[in-house]
């Protein structure tokens, strides 16, 4: 502006008009949220959440301080950059390195939007990514679809050219970056969608716990005469944007290839020109199509949204025609349920519930049965990912009893239905159905947990029919759940050894706190035989029940609480199955229970939370939300959250809602993005007039369900899958220690390859990491955060086709053959693996000759190692 002494008083008036608008735009980006700044920091912020395969994580302080990842930690690179008066800043992901991040100022997490805040330059940006997870709705909620917002307006007074850059990578659709990936472009009304998928559409196979989908589309969809788009590598188009603010002209044509060569994205941009004071918006959306989600016993599911034959284009039209309607409603949503969650534990309660509510989501798929009702599979994230596991979906139905009561139905059927079928030959309930995403059953029992899983139906089923408000929900498997409550009448009071939920802590006899569980899931039997007009049940389970408990609290009695098992004075634990008791009204323990053993966690709490018993200072969240939730009022409930809170706002491990670590250490991590997660809602349950609110806007009130599919299938026939026979063929160090040439410092370039100077490089044996790291040979120390391997190999004679690369690595790893990049490897092993080697590092490999091997490592934290080998991979007949 200009400030000459000389200024008419025309020009002062317009100096005086920016300021005004100036601070306009001040004020618009102070309350672009409508909240203050979250000061509750998440270890690791949603993005993008819709099921355990579609599942994009922020794990840094800021959006532009990391790639984004899949909550296993292997790179899901989704990227966007603001370019204002021609300069390109990141605020998403931290490519390109060039450019320089715009300062970050808040972010809030919601149920369902997280919410960046950025301003520089002259520029607010205010990015939200809206996953509309409305449980009034399911067609709306089980859409696989998040909407990215970009709202931007000046703040200086002045106006700038603004563009929009946005990207999502192939990764999201390959379990391994060898895989081939292509791409195509379709119209979908007024939309341009962008597709890429596996050219080899292997749909629902691949079962296991860390594995990433690698059948169907990841789309990027926006409007199209809003936006330009294009698919090409990742660099060509983050180069082409940032220098001239527009992509290329045309698709890549080098496509079908392999995900990890220059890496093919969807790239959409918005030119929004000339940029005022006034706020200028611009979506996209990000969908994925799975094709078939989930083998159900023998038949492939469809997700639910595509039951009645819809496409992509259909989801994606009714997505676009949704987005202002659904974006009201979110805000709706997510202002009601974190105030009544303050309302009943505090600020912290509310920042716990509004990170778990897509974390516990994105931990299952839902798809419809043959009667198009709906079915809900969790998945066990992070310990050996089965699917449908009742003791995963105990603590997670909170979340649903007390939202959507059809999607807590939704879980319990599948197992339920397995049960009621011949192959199931057990008086208790199963533990598990297979490996997500595959349904096969267990016939032989599978991972026994007879008291607990029993007990959980039970209490679940009672639960359902409150919310419900009749039991007309068991009727069809009325005399299988008759059989359990039988099975736990005989066996639950004192179980013999056997595990509980918490398998990780072992086997355990007498143990009180199963033997709790028991007792109330008799009670809530003879609720639901109340319910069911069956008075004299009732009456008889109820009287059992109480007589129990009376047992029990003598049984149970160590001075000032009570033990872990019926045999182990001076011991205690979390007796966090108490809750139920409060929550259905049974009414079965002296309220004194509650009371002494609440007054006891307080005496043993860690810096970080209640550890689970007297063995251990390891917690479970889920749990500890549970036993505060035994509180005698709000204040001491919020006390008892708060060492948890100061966990997840300390750790040092980035990770999506852990529900296990070390109540002494806040770098401790284990479970994470799981769906029990949905457990933290159980205190909602306890207030009946907030629970009947939430609970009857369930518009969908499924019925009907469809039996076992009829199409032929033997589990057994199911585990004898071909065998994988390896024998190594160029070794690593496991048995004997290989010598490499090695540097800690970065290297020229082109030091992969075969004719680099390595003369100058150390001399040393394998495998290269620190000490104690699991399953891992270290023969020498590597203690920085790069290390850079080169080793001369001779190709072993025969049919090369077999061989893969056997490689140990903590973290990322990039594999040469001849300086031609054959293997990238994202995270870490746990020992040795088998990695295919890329198709043009297989090109360098010829019988009997000579190849030089460069492997370079980065560590991300924790343990190090690496070492590589090759081996060769045959299929064996099955045993």
């Amino acid at each position: 502006m200009n400030r000459n002494i000389g200024t008419t008083r025309s020009n002062r008036m317009a100096d005086f008009l920016a300021i005004a608008l100036a601070i306009i735009g001040i004020a618009r980006s102070l309350h672009a949220a409508d909240e203050p700044a979250q000061t509750f920091r998440p270890p690791a912020v949603p993005l993008v959440t819709s099921d355990p395969y579609l599942s994009v994580w922020s794990e840094a302080d800021h959006l532009y301080d990391n790639t984004t990842r899949h909550w296993t930690g292997r790179n899901h690179p989704l990227v966007s950059l603001v370019r204002i008066d021609g300069k390109s800043y990141r605020i998403m992901g931290d490519e390109p390195a060039g450019a320089p991040p715009l300062p970050q100022m808040s972010l809030k997490v919601w149920p369902t939007r997280t919410i960046y805040e950025f301003e520089g330059a002259g520029v607010h940006v205010r990015l939200s990514f809206m996953t509309p997870v409305l449980p009034s709705d399911l067609d709306v909620m089980s859409r696989p679809v998040t909407y990215l917002t970009w709202d931007i307006h000046s703040i200086d007074g002045t106006q700038h050219a603004v563009q929009i850059y946005d990207s999502t990578s192939s990764l999201l659709t390959v379990n391994k970056v060898m895989q081939e990936v292509s791409g195509s472009r379709e119209t979908a009304g007024a939309l341009t969608n962008l597709k890429i998928g596996t050219t080899s559409q292997q749909t629902v196979s691949n079962p296991g716990d860390g594995t990433r989908i690698d059948w169907g589309y990841v789309c990027t969809a926006a409007m199209t005469k809003e936006c330009t788009a294009a698919i090409g590598s990742d660099k060509a188009m983050l180069e082409s944007f940032a220098q001239t603010g527009k992509l290329p002209g045309e698709d890549d044509a080098h496509l079908p290839r392999p995900a990890f060569v220059d890496t093919p994205v969807e790239a959409i941009a918005f030119d929004l020109g000339q940029v005022g004071t006034d706020v200028v918006s611009r979506h996209a959306m990000i969908a994925y199509d799975e094709v078939y989600s989930i083998k159900y016993f023998g038949i492939r599911l469809k997700p639910y949204w595509a039951r009645n034959g819809e496409n992509t284009a259909d989801l994606l039209k009714a997505a676009e025609q949704d987005y202002k309607p659904l974006t009201e409603k979110c805000e709706q949503f997510d202002q009601e349920l974190l105030a009544d969650a303050k309302k009943m534990g505090g600020d912290d309660y509310a920042n716990i519930i509004a990170l778990a509510y897509r974390q516990c989501w994105a931990g299952n798929g839902i798809c419809a049965d043959a009667n198009g009702q709906p079915l809900l599979f969790p998945k066990e994230n992070t310990s050996n990912g089965d699917i449908s596991t009742v003791d995963v979906i105990f603590p997670m139905d909170p979340i649903w009893v007390f939202l959507n009561p059809t999607l807590a139905k939704a879980t319990l059927v599948p197992d339920l239905v397995y049960a009621n079928s011949a192959h199931w030959k057990f008086p208790n309930a199963p533990h598990d159905l297979g490996t997500y995403p595959i349904l096969e059953g267990r016939d032989d029992g599978g991972e026994g947990m007879p008291v607990e899983e029993s007990g959980n139906m039970i209490i679940l089923c009672d639960a359902i029919a409150q919310a419900d408000g009749n039991a007309d929900f068991v009727t069809p498997w009325w005399p299988k759940i008759t059989q359990w409550a039988k099975y736990l009448e005989q066996y639950g009071l004192d179980p013999e050894q056997q595990l509980c939920t918490d398998d990780f802590m072992g086997h355990l006899a007498h143990n009180s706190n199963l033997s709790v569980k028991a007792i109330l899931a008799l009670a809530a039997y003879g609720d639901l035989c109340k319910m069911r007009g069956d008075a004299e049940n009732a009456a008889r389970y109820a009287e059992l029940a109480k007589t129990d408990a009376l047992h029990w609290t003598q049984a149970a009695a160590d001075g000032d609480h009570y033990n872990l098992a019926f045999n182990k004075p001076n011991t205690w634990s979390q007796k966090y199955n108490l809750v139920w008791d409060q929550i259905l009204g049974l009414n079965v323990f002296p309220p004194e229970v509650r009371q002494k053993e609440f007054a006891y966690y307080k005496t043993v709490m860690q810096p970080y939370g209640l550890p689970l018993d007297s063995r251990t200072k390891l917690t479970k969240s889920d749990w500890t939300l549970w036993s505060a939730t035994l509180a005698p009022n709000q204040e001491e409930f919020e006390g008892m959250i708060s060492p948890m809170v100061k966990y997840l706002n300390t750790t040092t491990s980035r990770m999506p809602f852990v529900d296990s670590y070390v109540t002494n250490d806040p770098a401790s991590s284990g479970f994470h993005a799981r769906p029990v997660i949905g457990g933290v809602f159980i205190r909602m349950l306890t207030d009946r007039d907030l629970w009947k609110k939430w609970a009857s806007r369930d518009t969908a009130k499924a019925a009907n369900w469809a039996d076992m599919p009829s199409a032929p299938f033997t589990t057994e026939l199911n585990r004898r899958r071909p065998r994988m026979q390896t024998t190594e063929v160029v070794p690593t160090s496991r048995k004997e220690a290989q010598q490499w040439k090695y540097t800690q410092q970065r290297p020229a370039d082109g030091w992969q390859n075969a004719r680099f100077d390595d003369s100058a490089w150390t001399t040393g044996p394998g495998g290269f990491g620190s000490k104690g790291t699991p399953r891992s040979v270290i023969g020498t120390t590597w203690d920085t955060d790069d290390i850079w391997l080169r080793r001369e190999i001779t190709v072993p004679d025969g049919d090369l086709s077999h061989l893969q690369f056997s490689i140990n690595h903590h973290d990322d790893a990039e594999v040469y053959l001849n300086g031609v990049l054959s293997a990238l490897e994202d995270g870490s092993t746990t020992g040795y693996a088998n990695v295919e080697i890329a198709k043009q590092g297989l090109g360098q490999l010829k019988s009997g000759q000579k190849v030089t091997l460069a492997v370079h490592c980065h560590h991300g934290g924790g343990s190090h190692a690496i070492d590589v080998g090759l081996v060769s991979v045959t299929i064996a007949p099955p045993r």
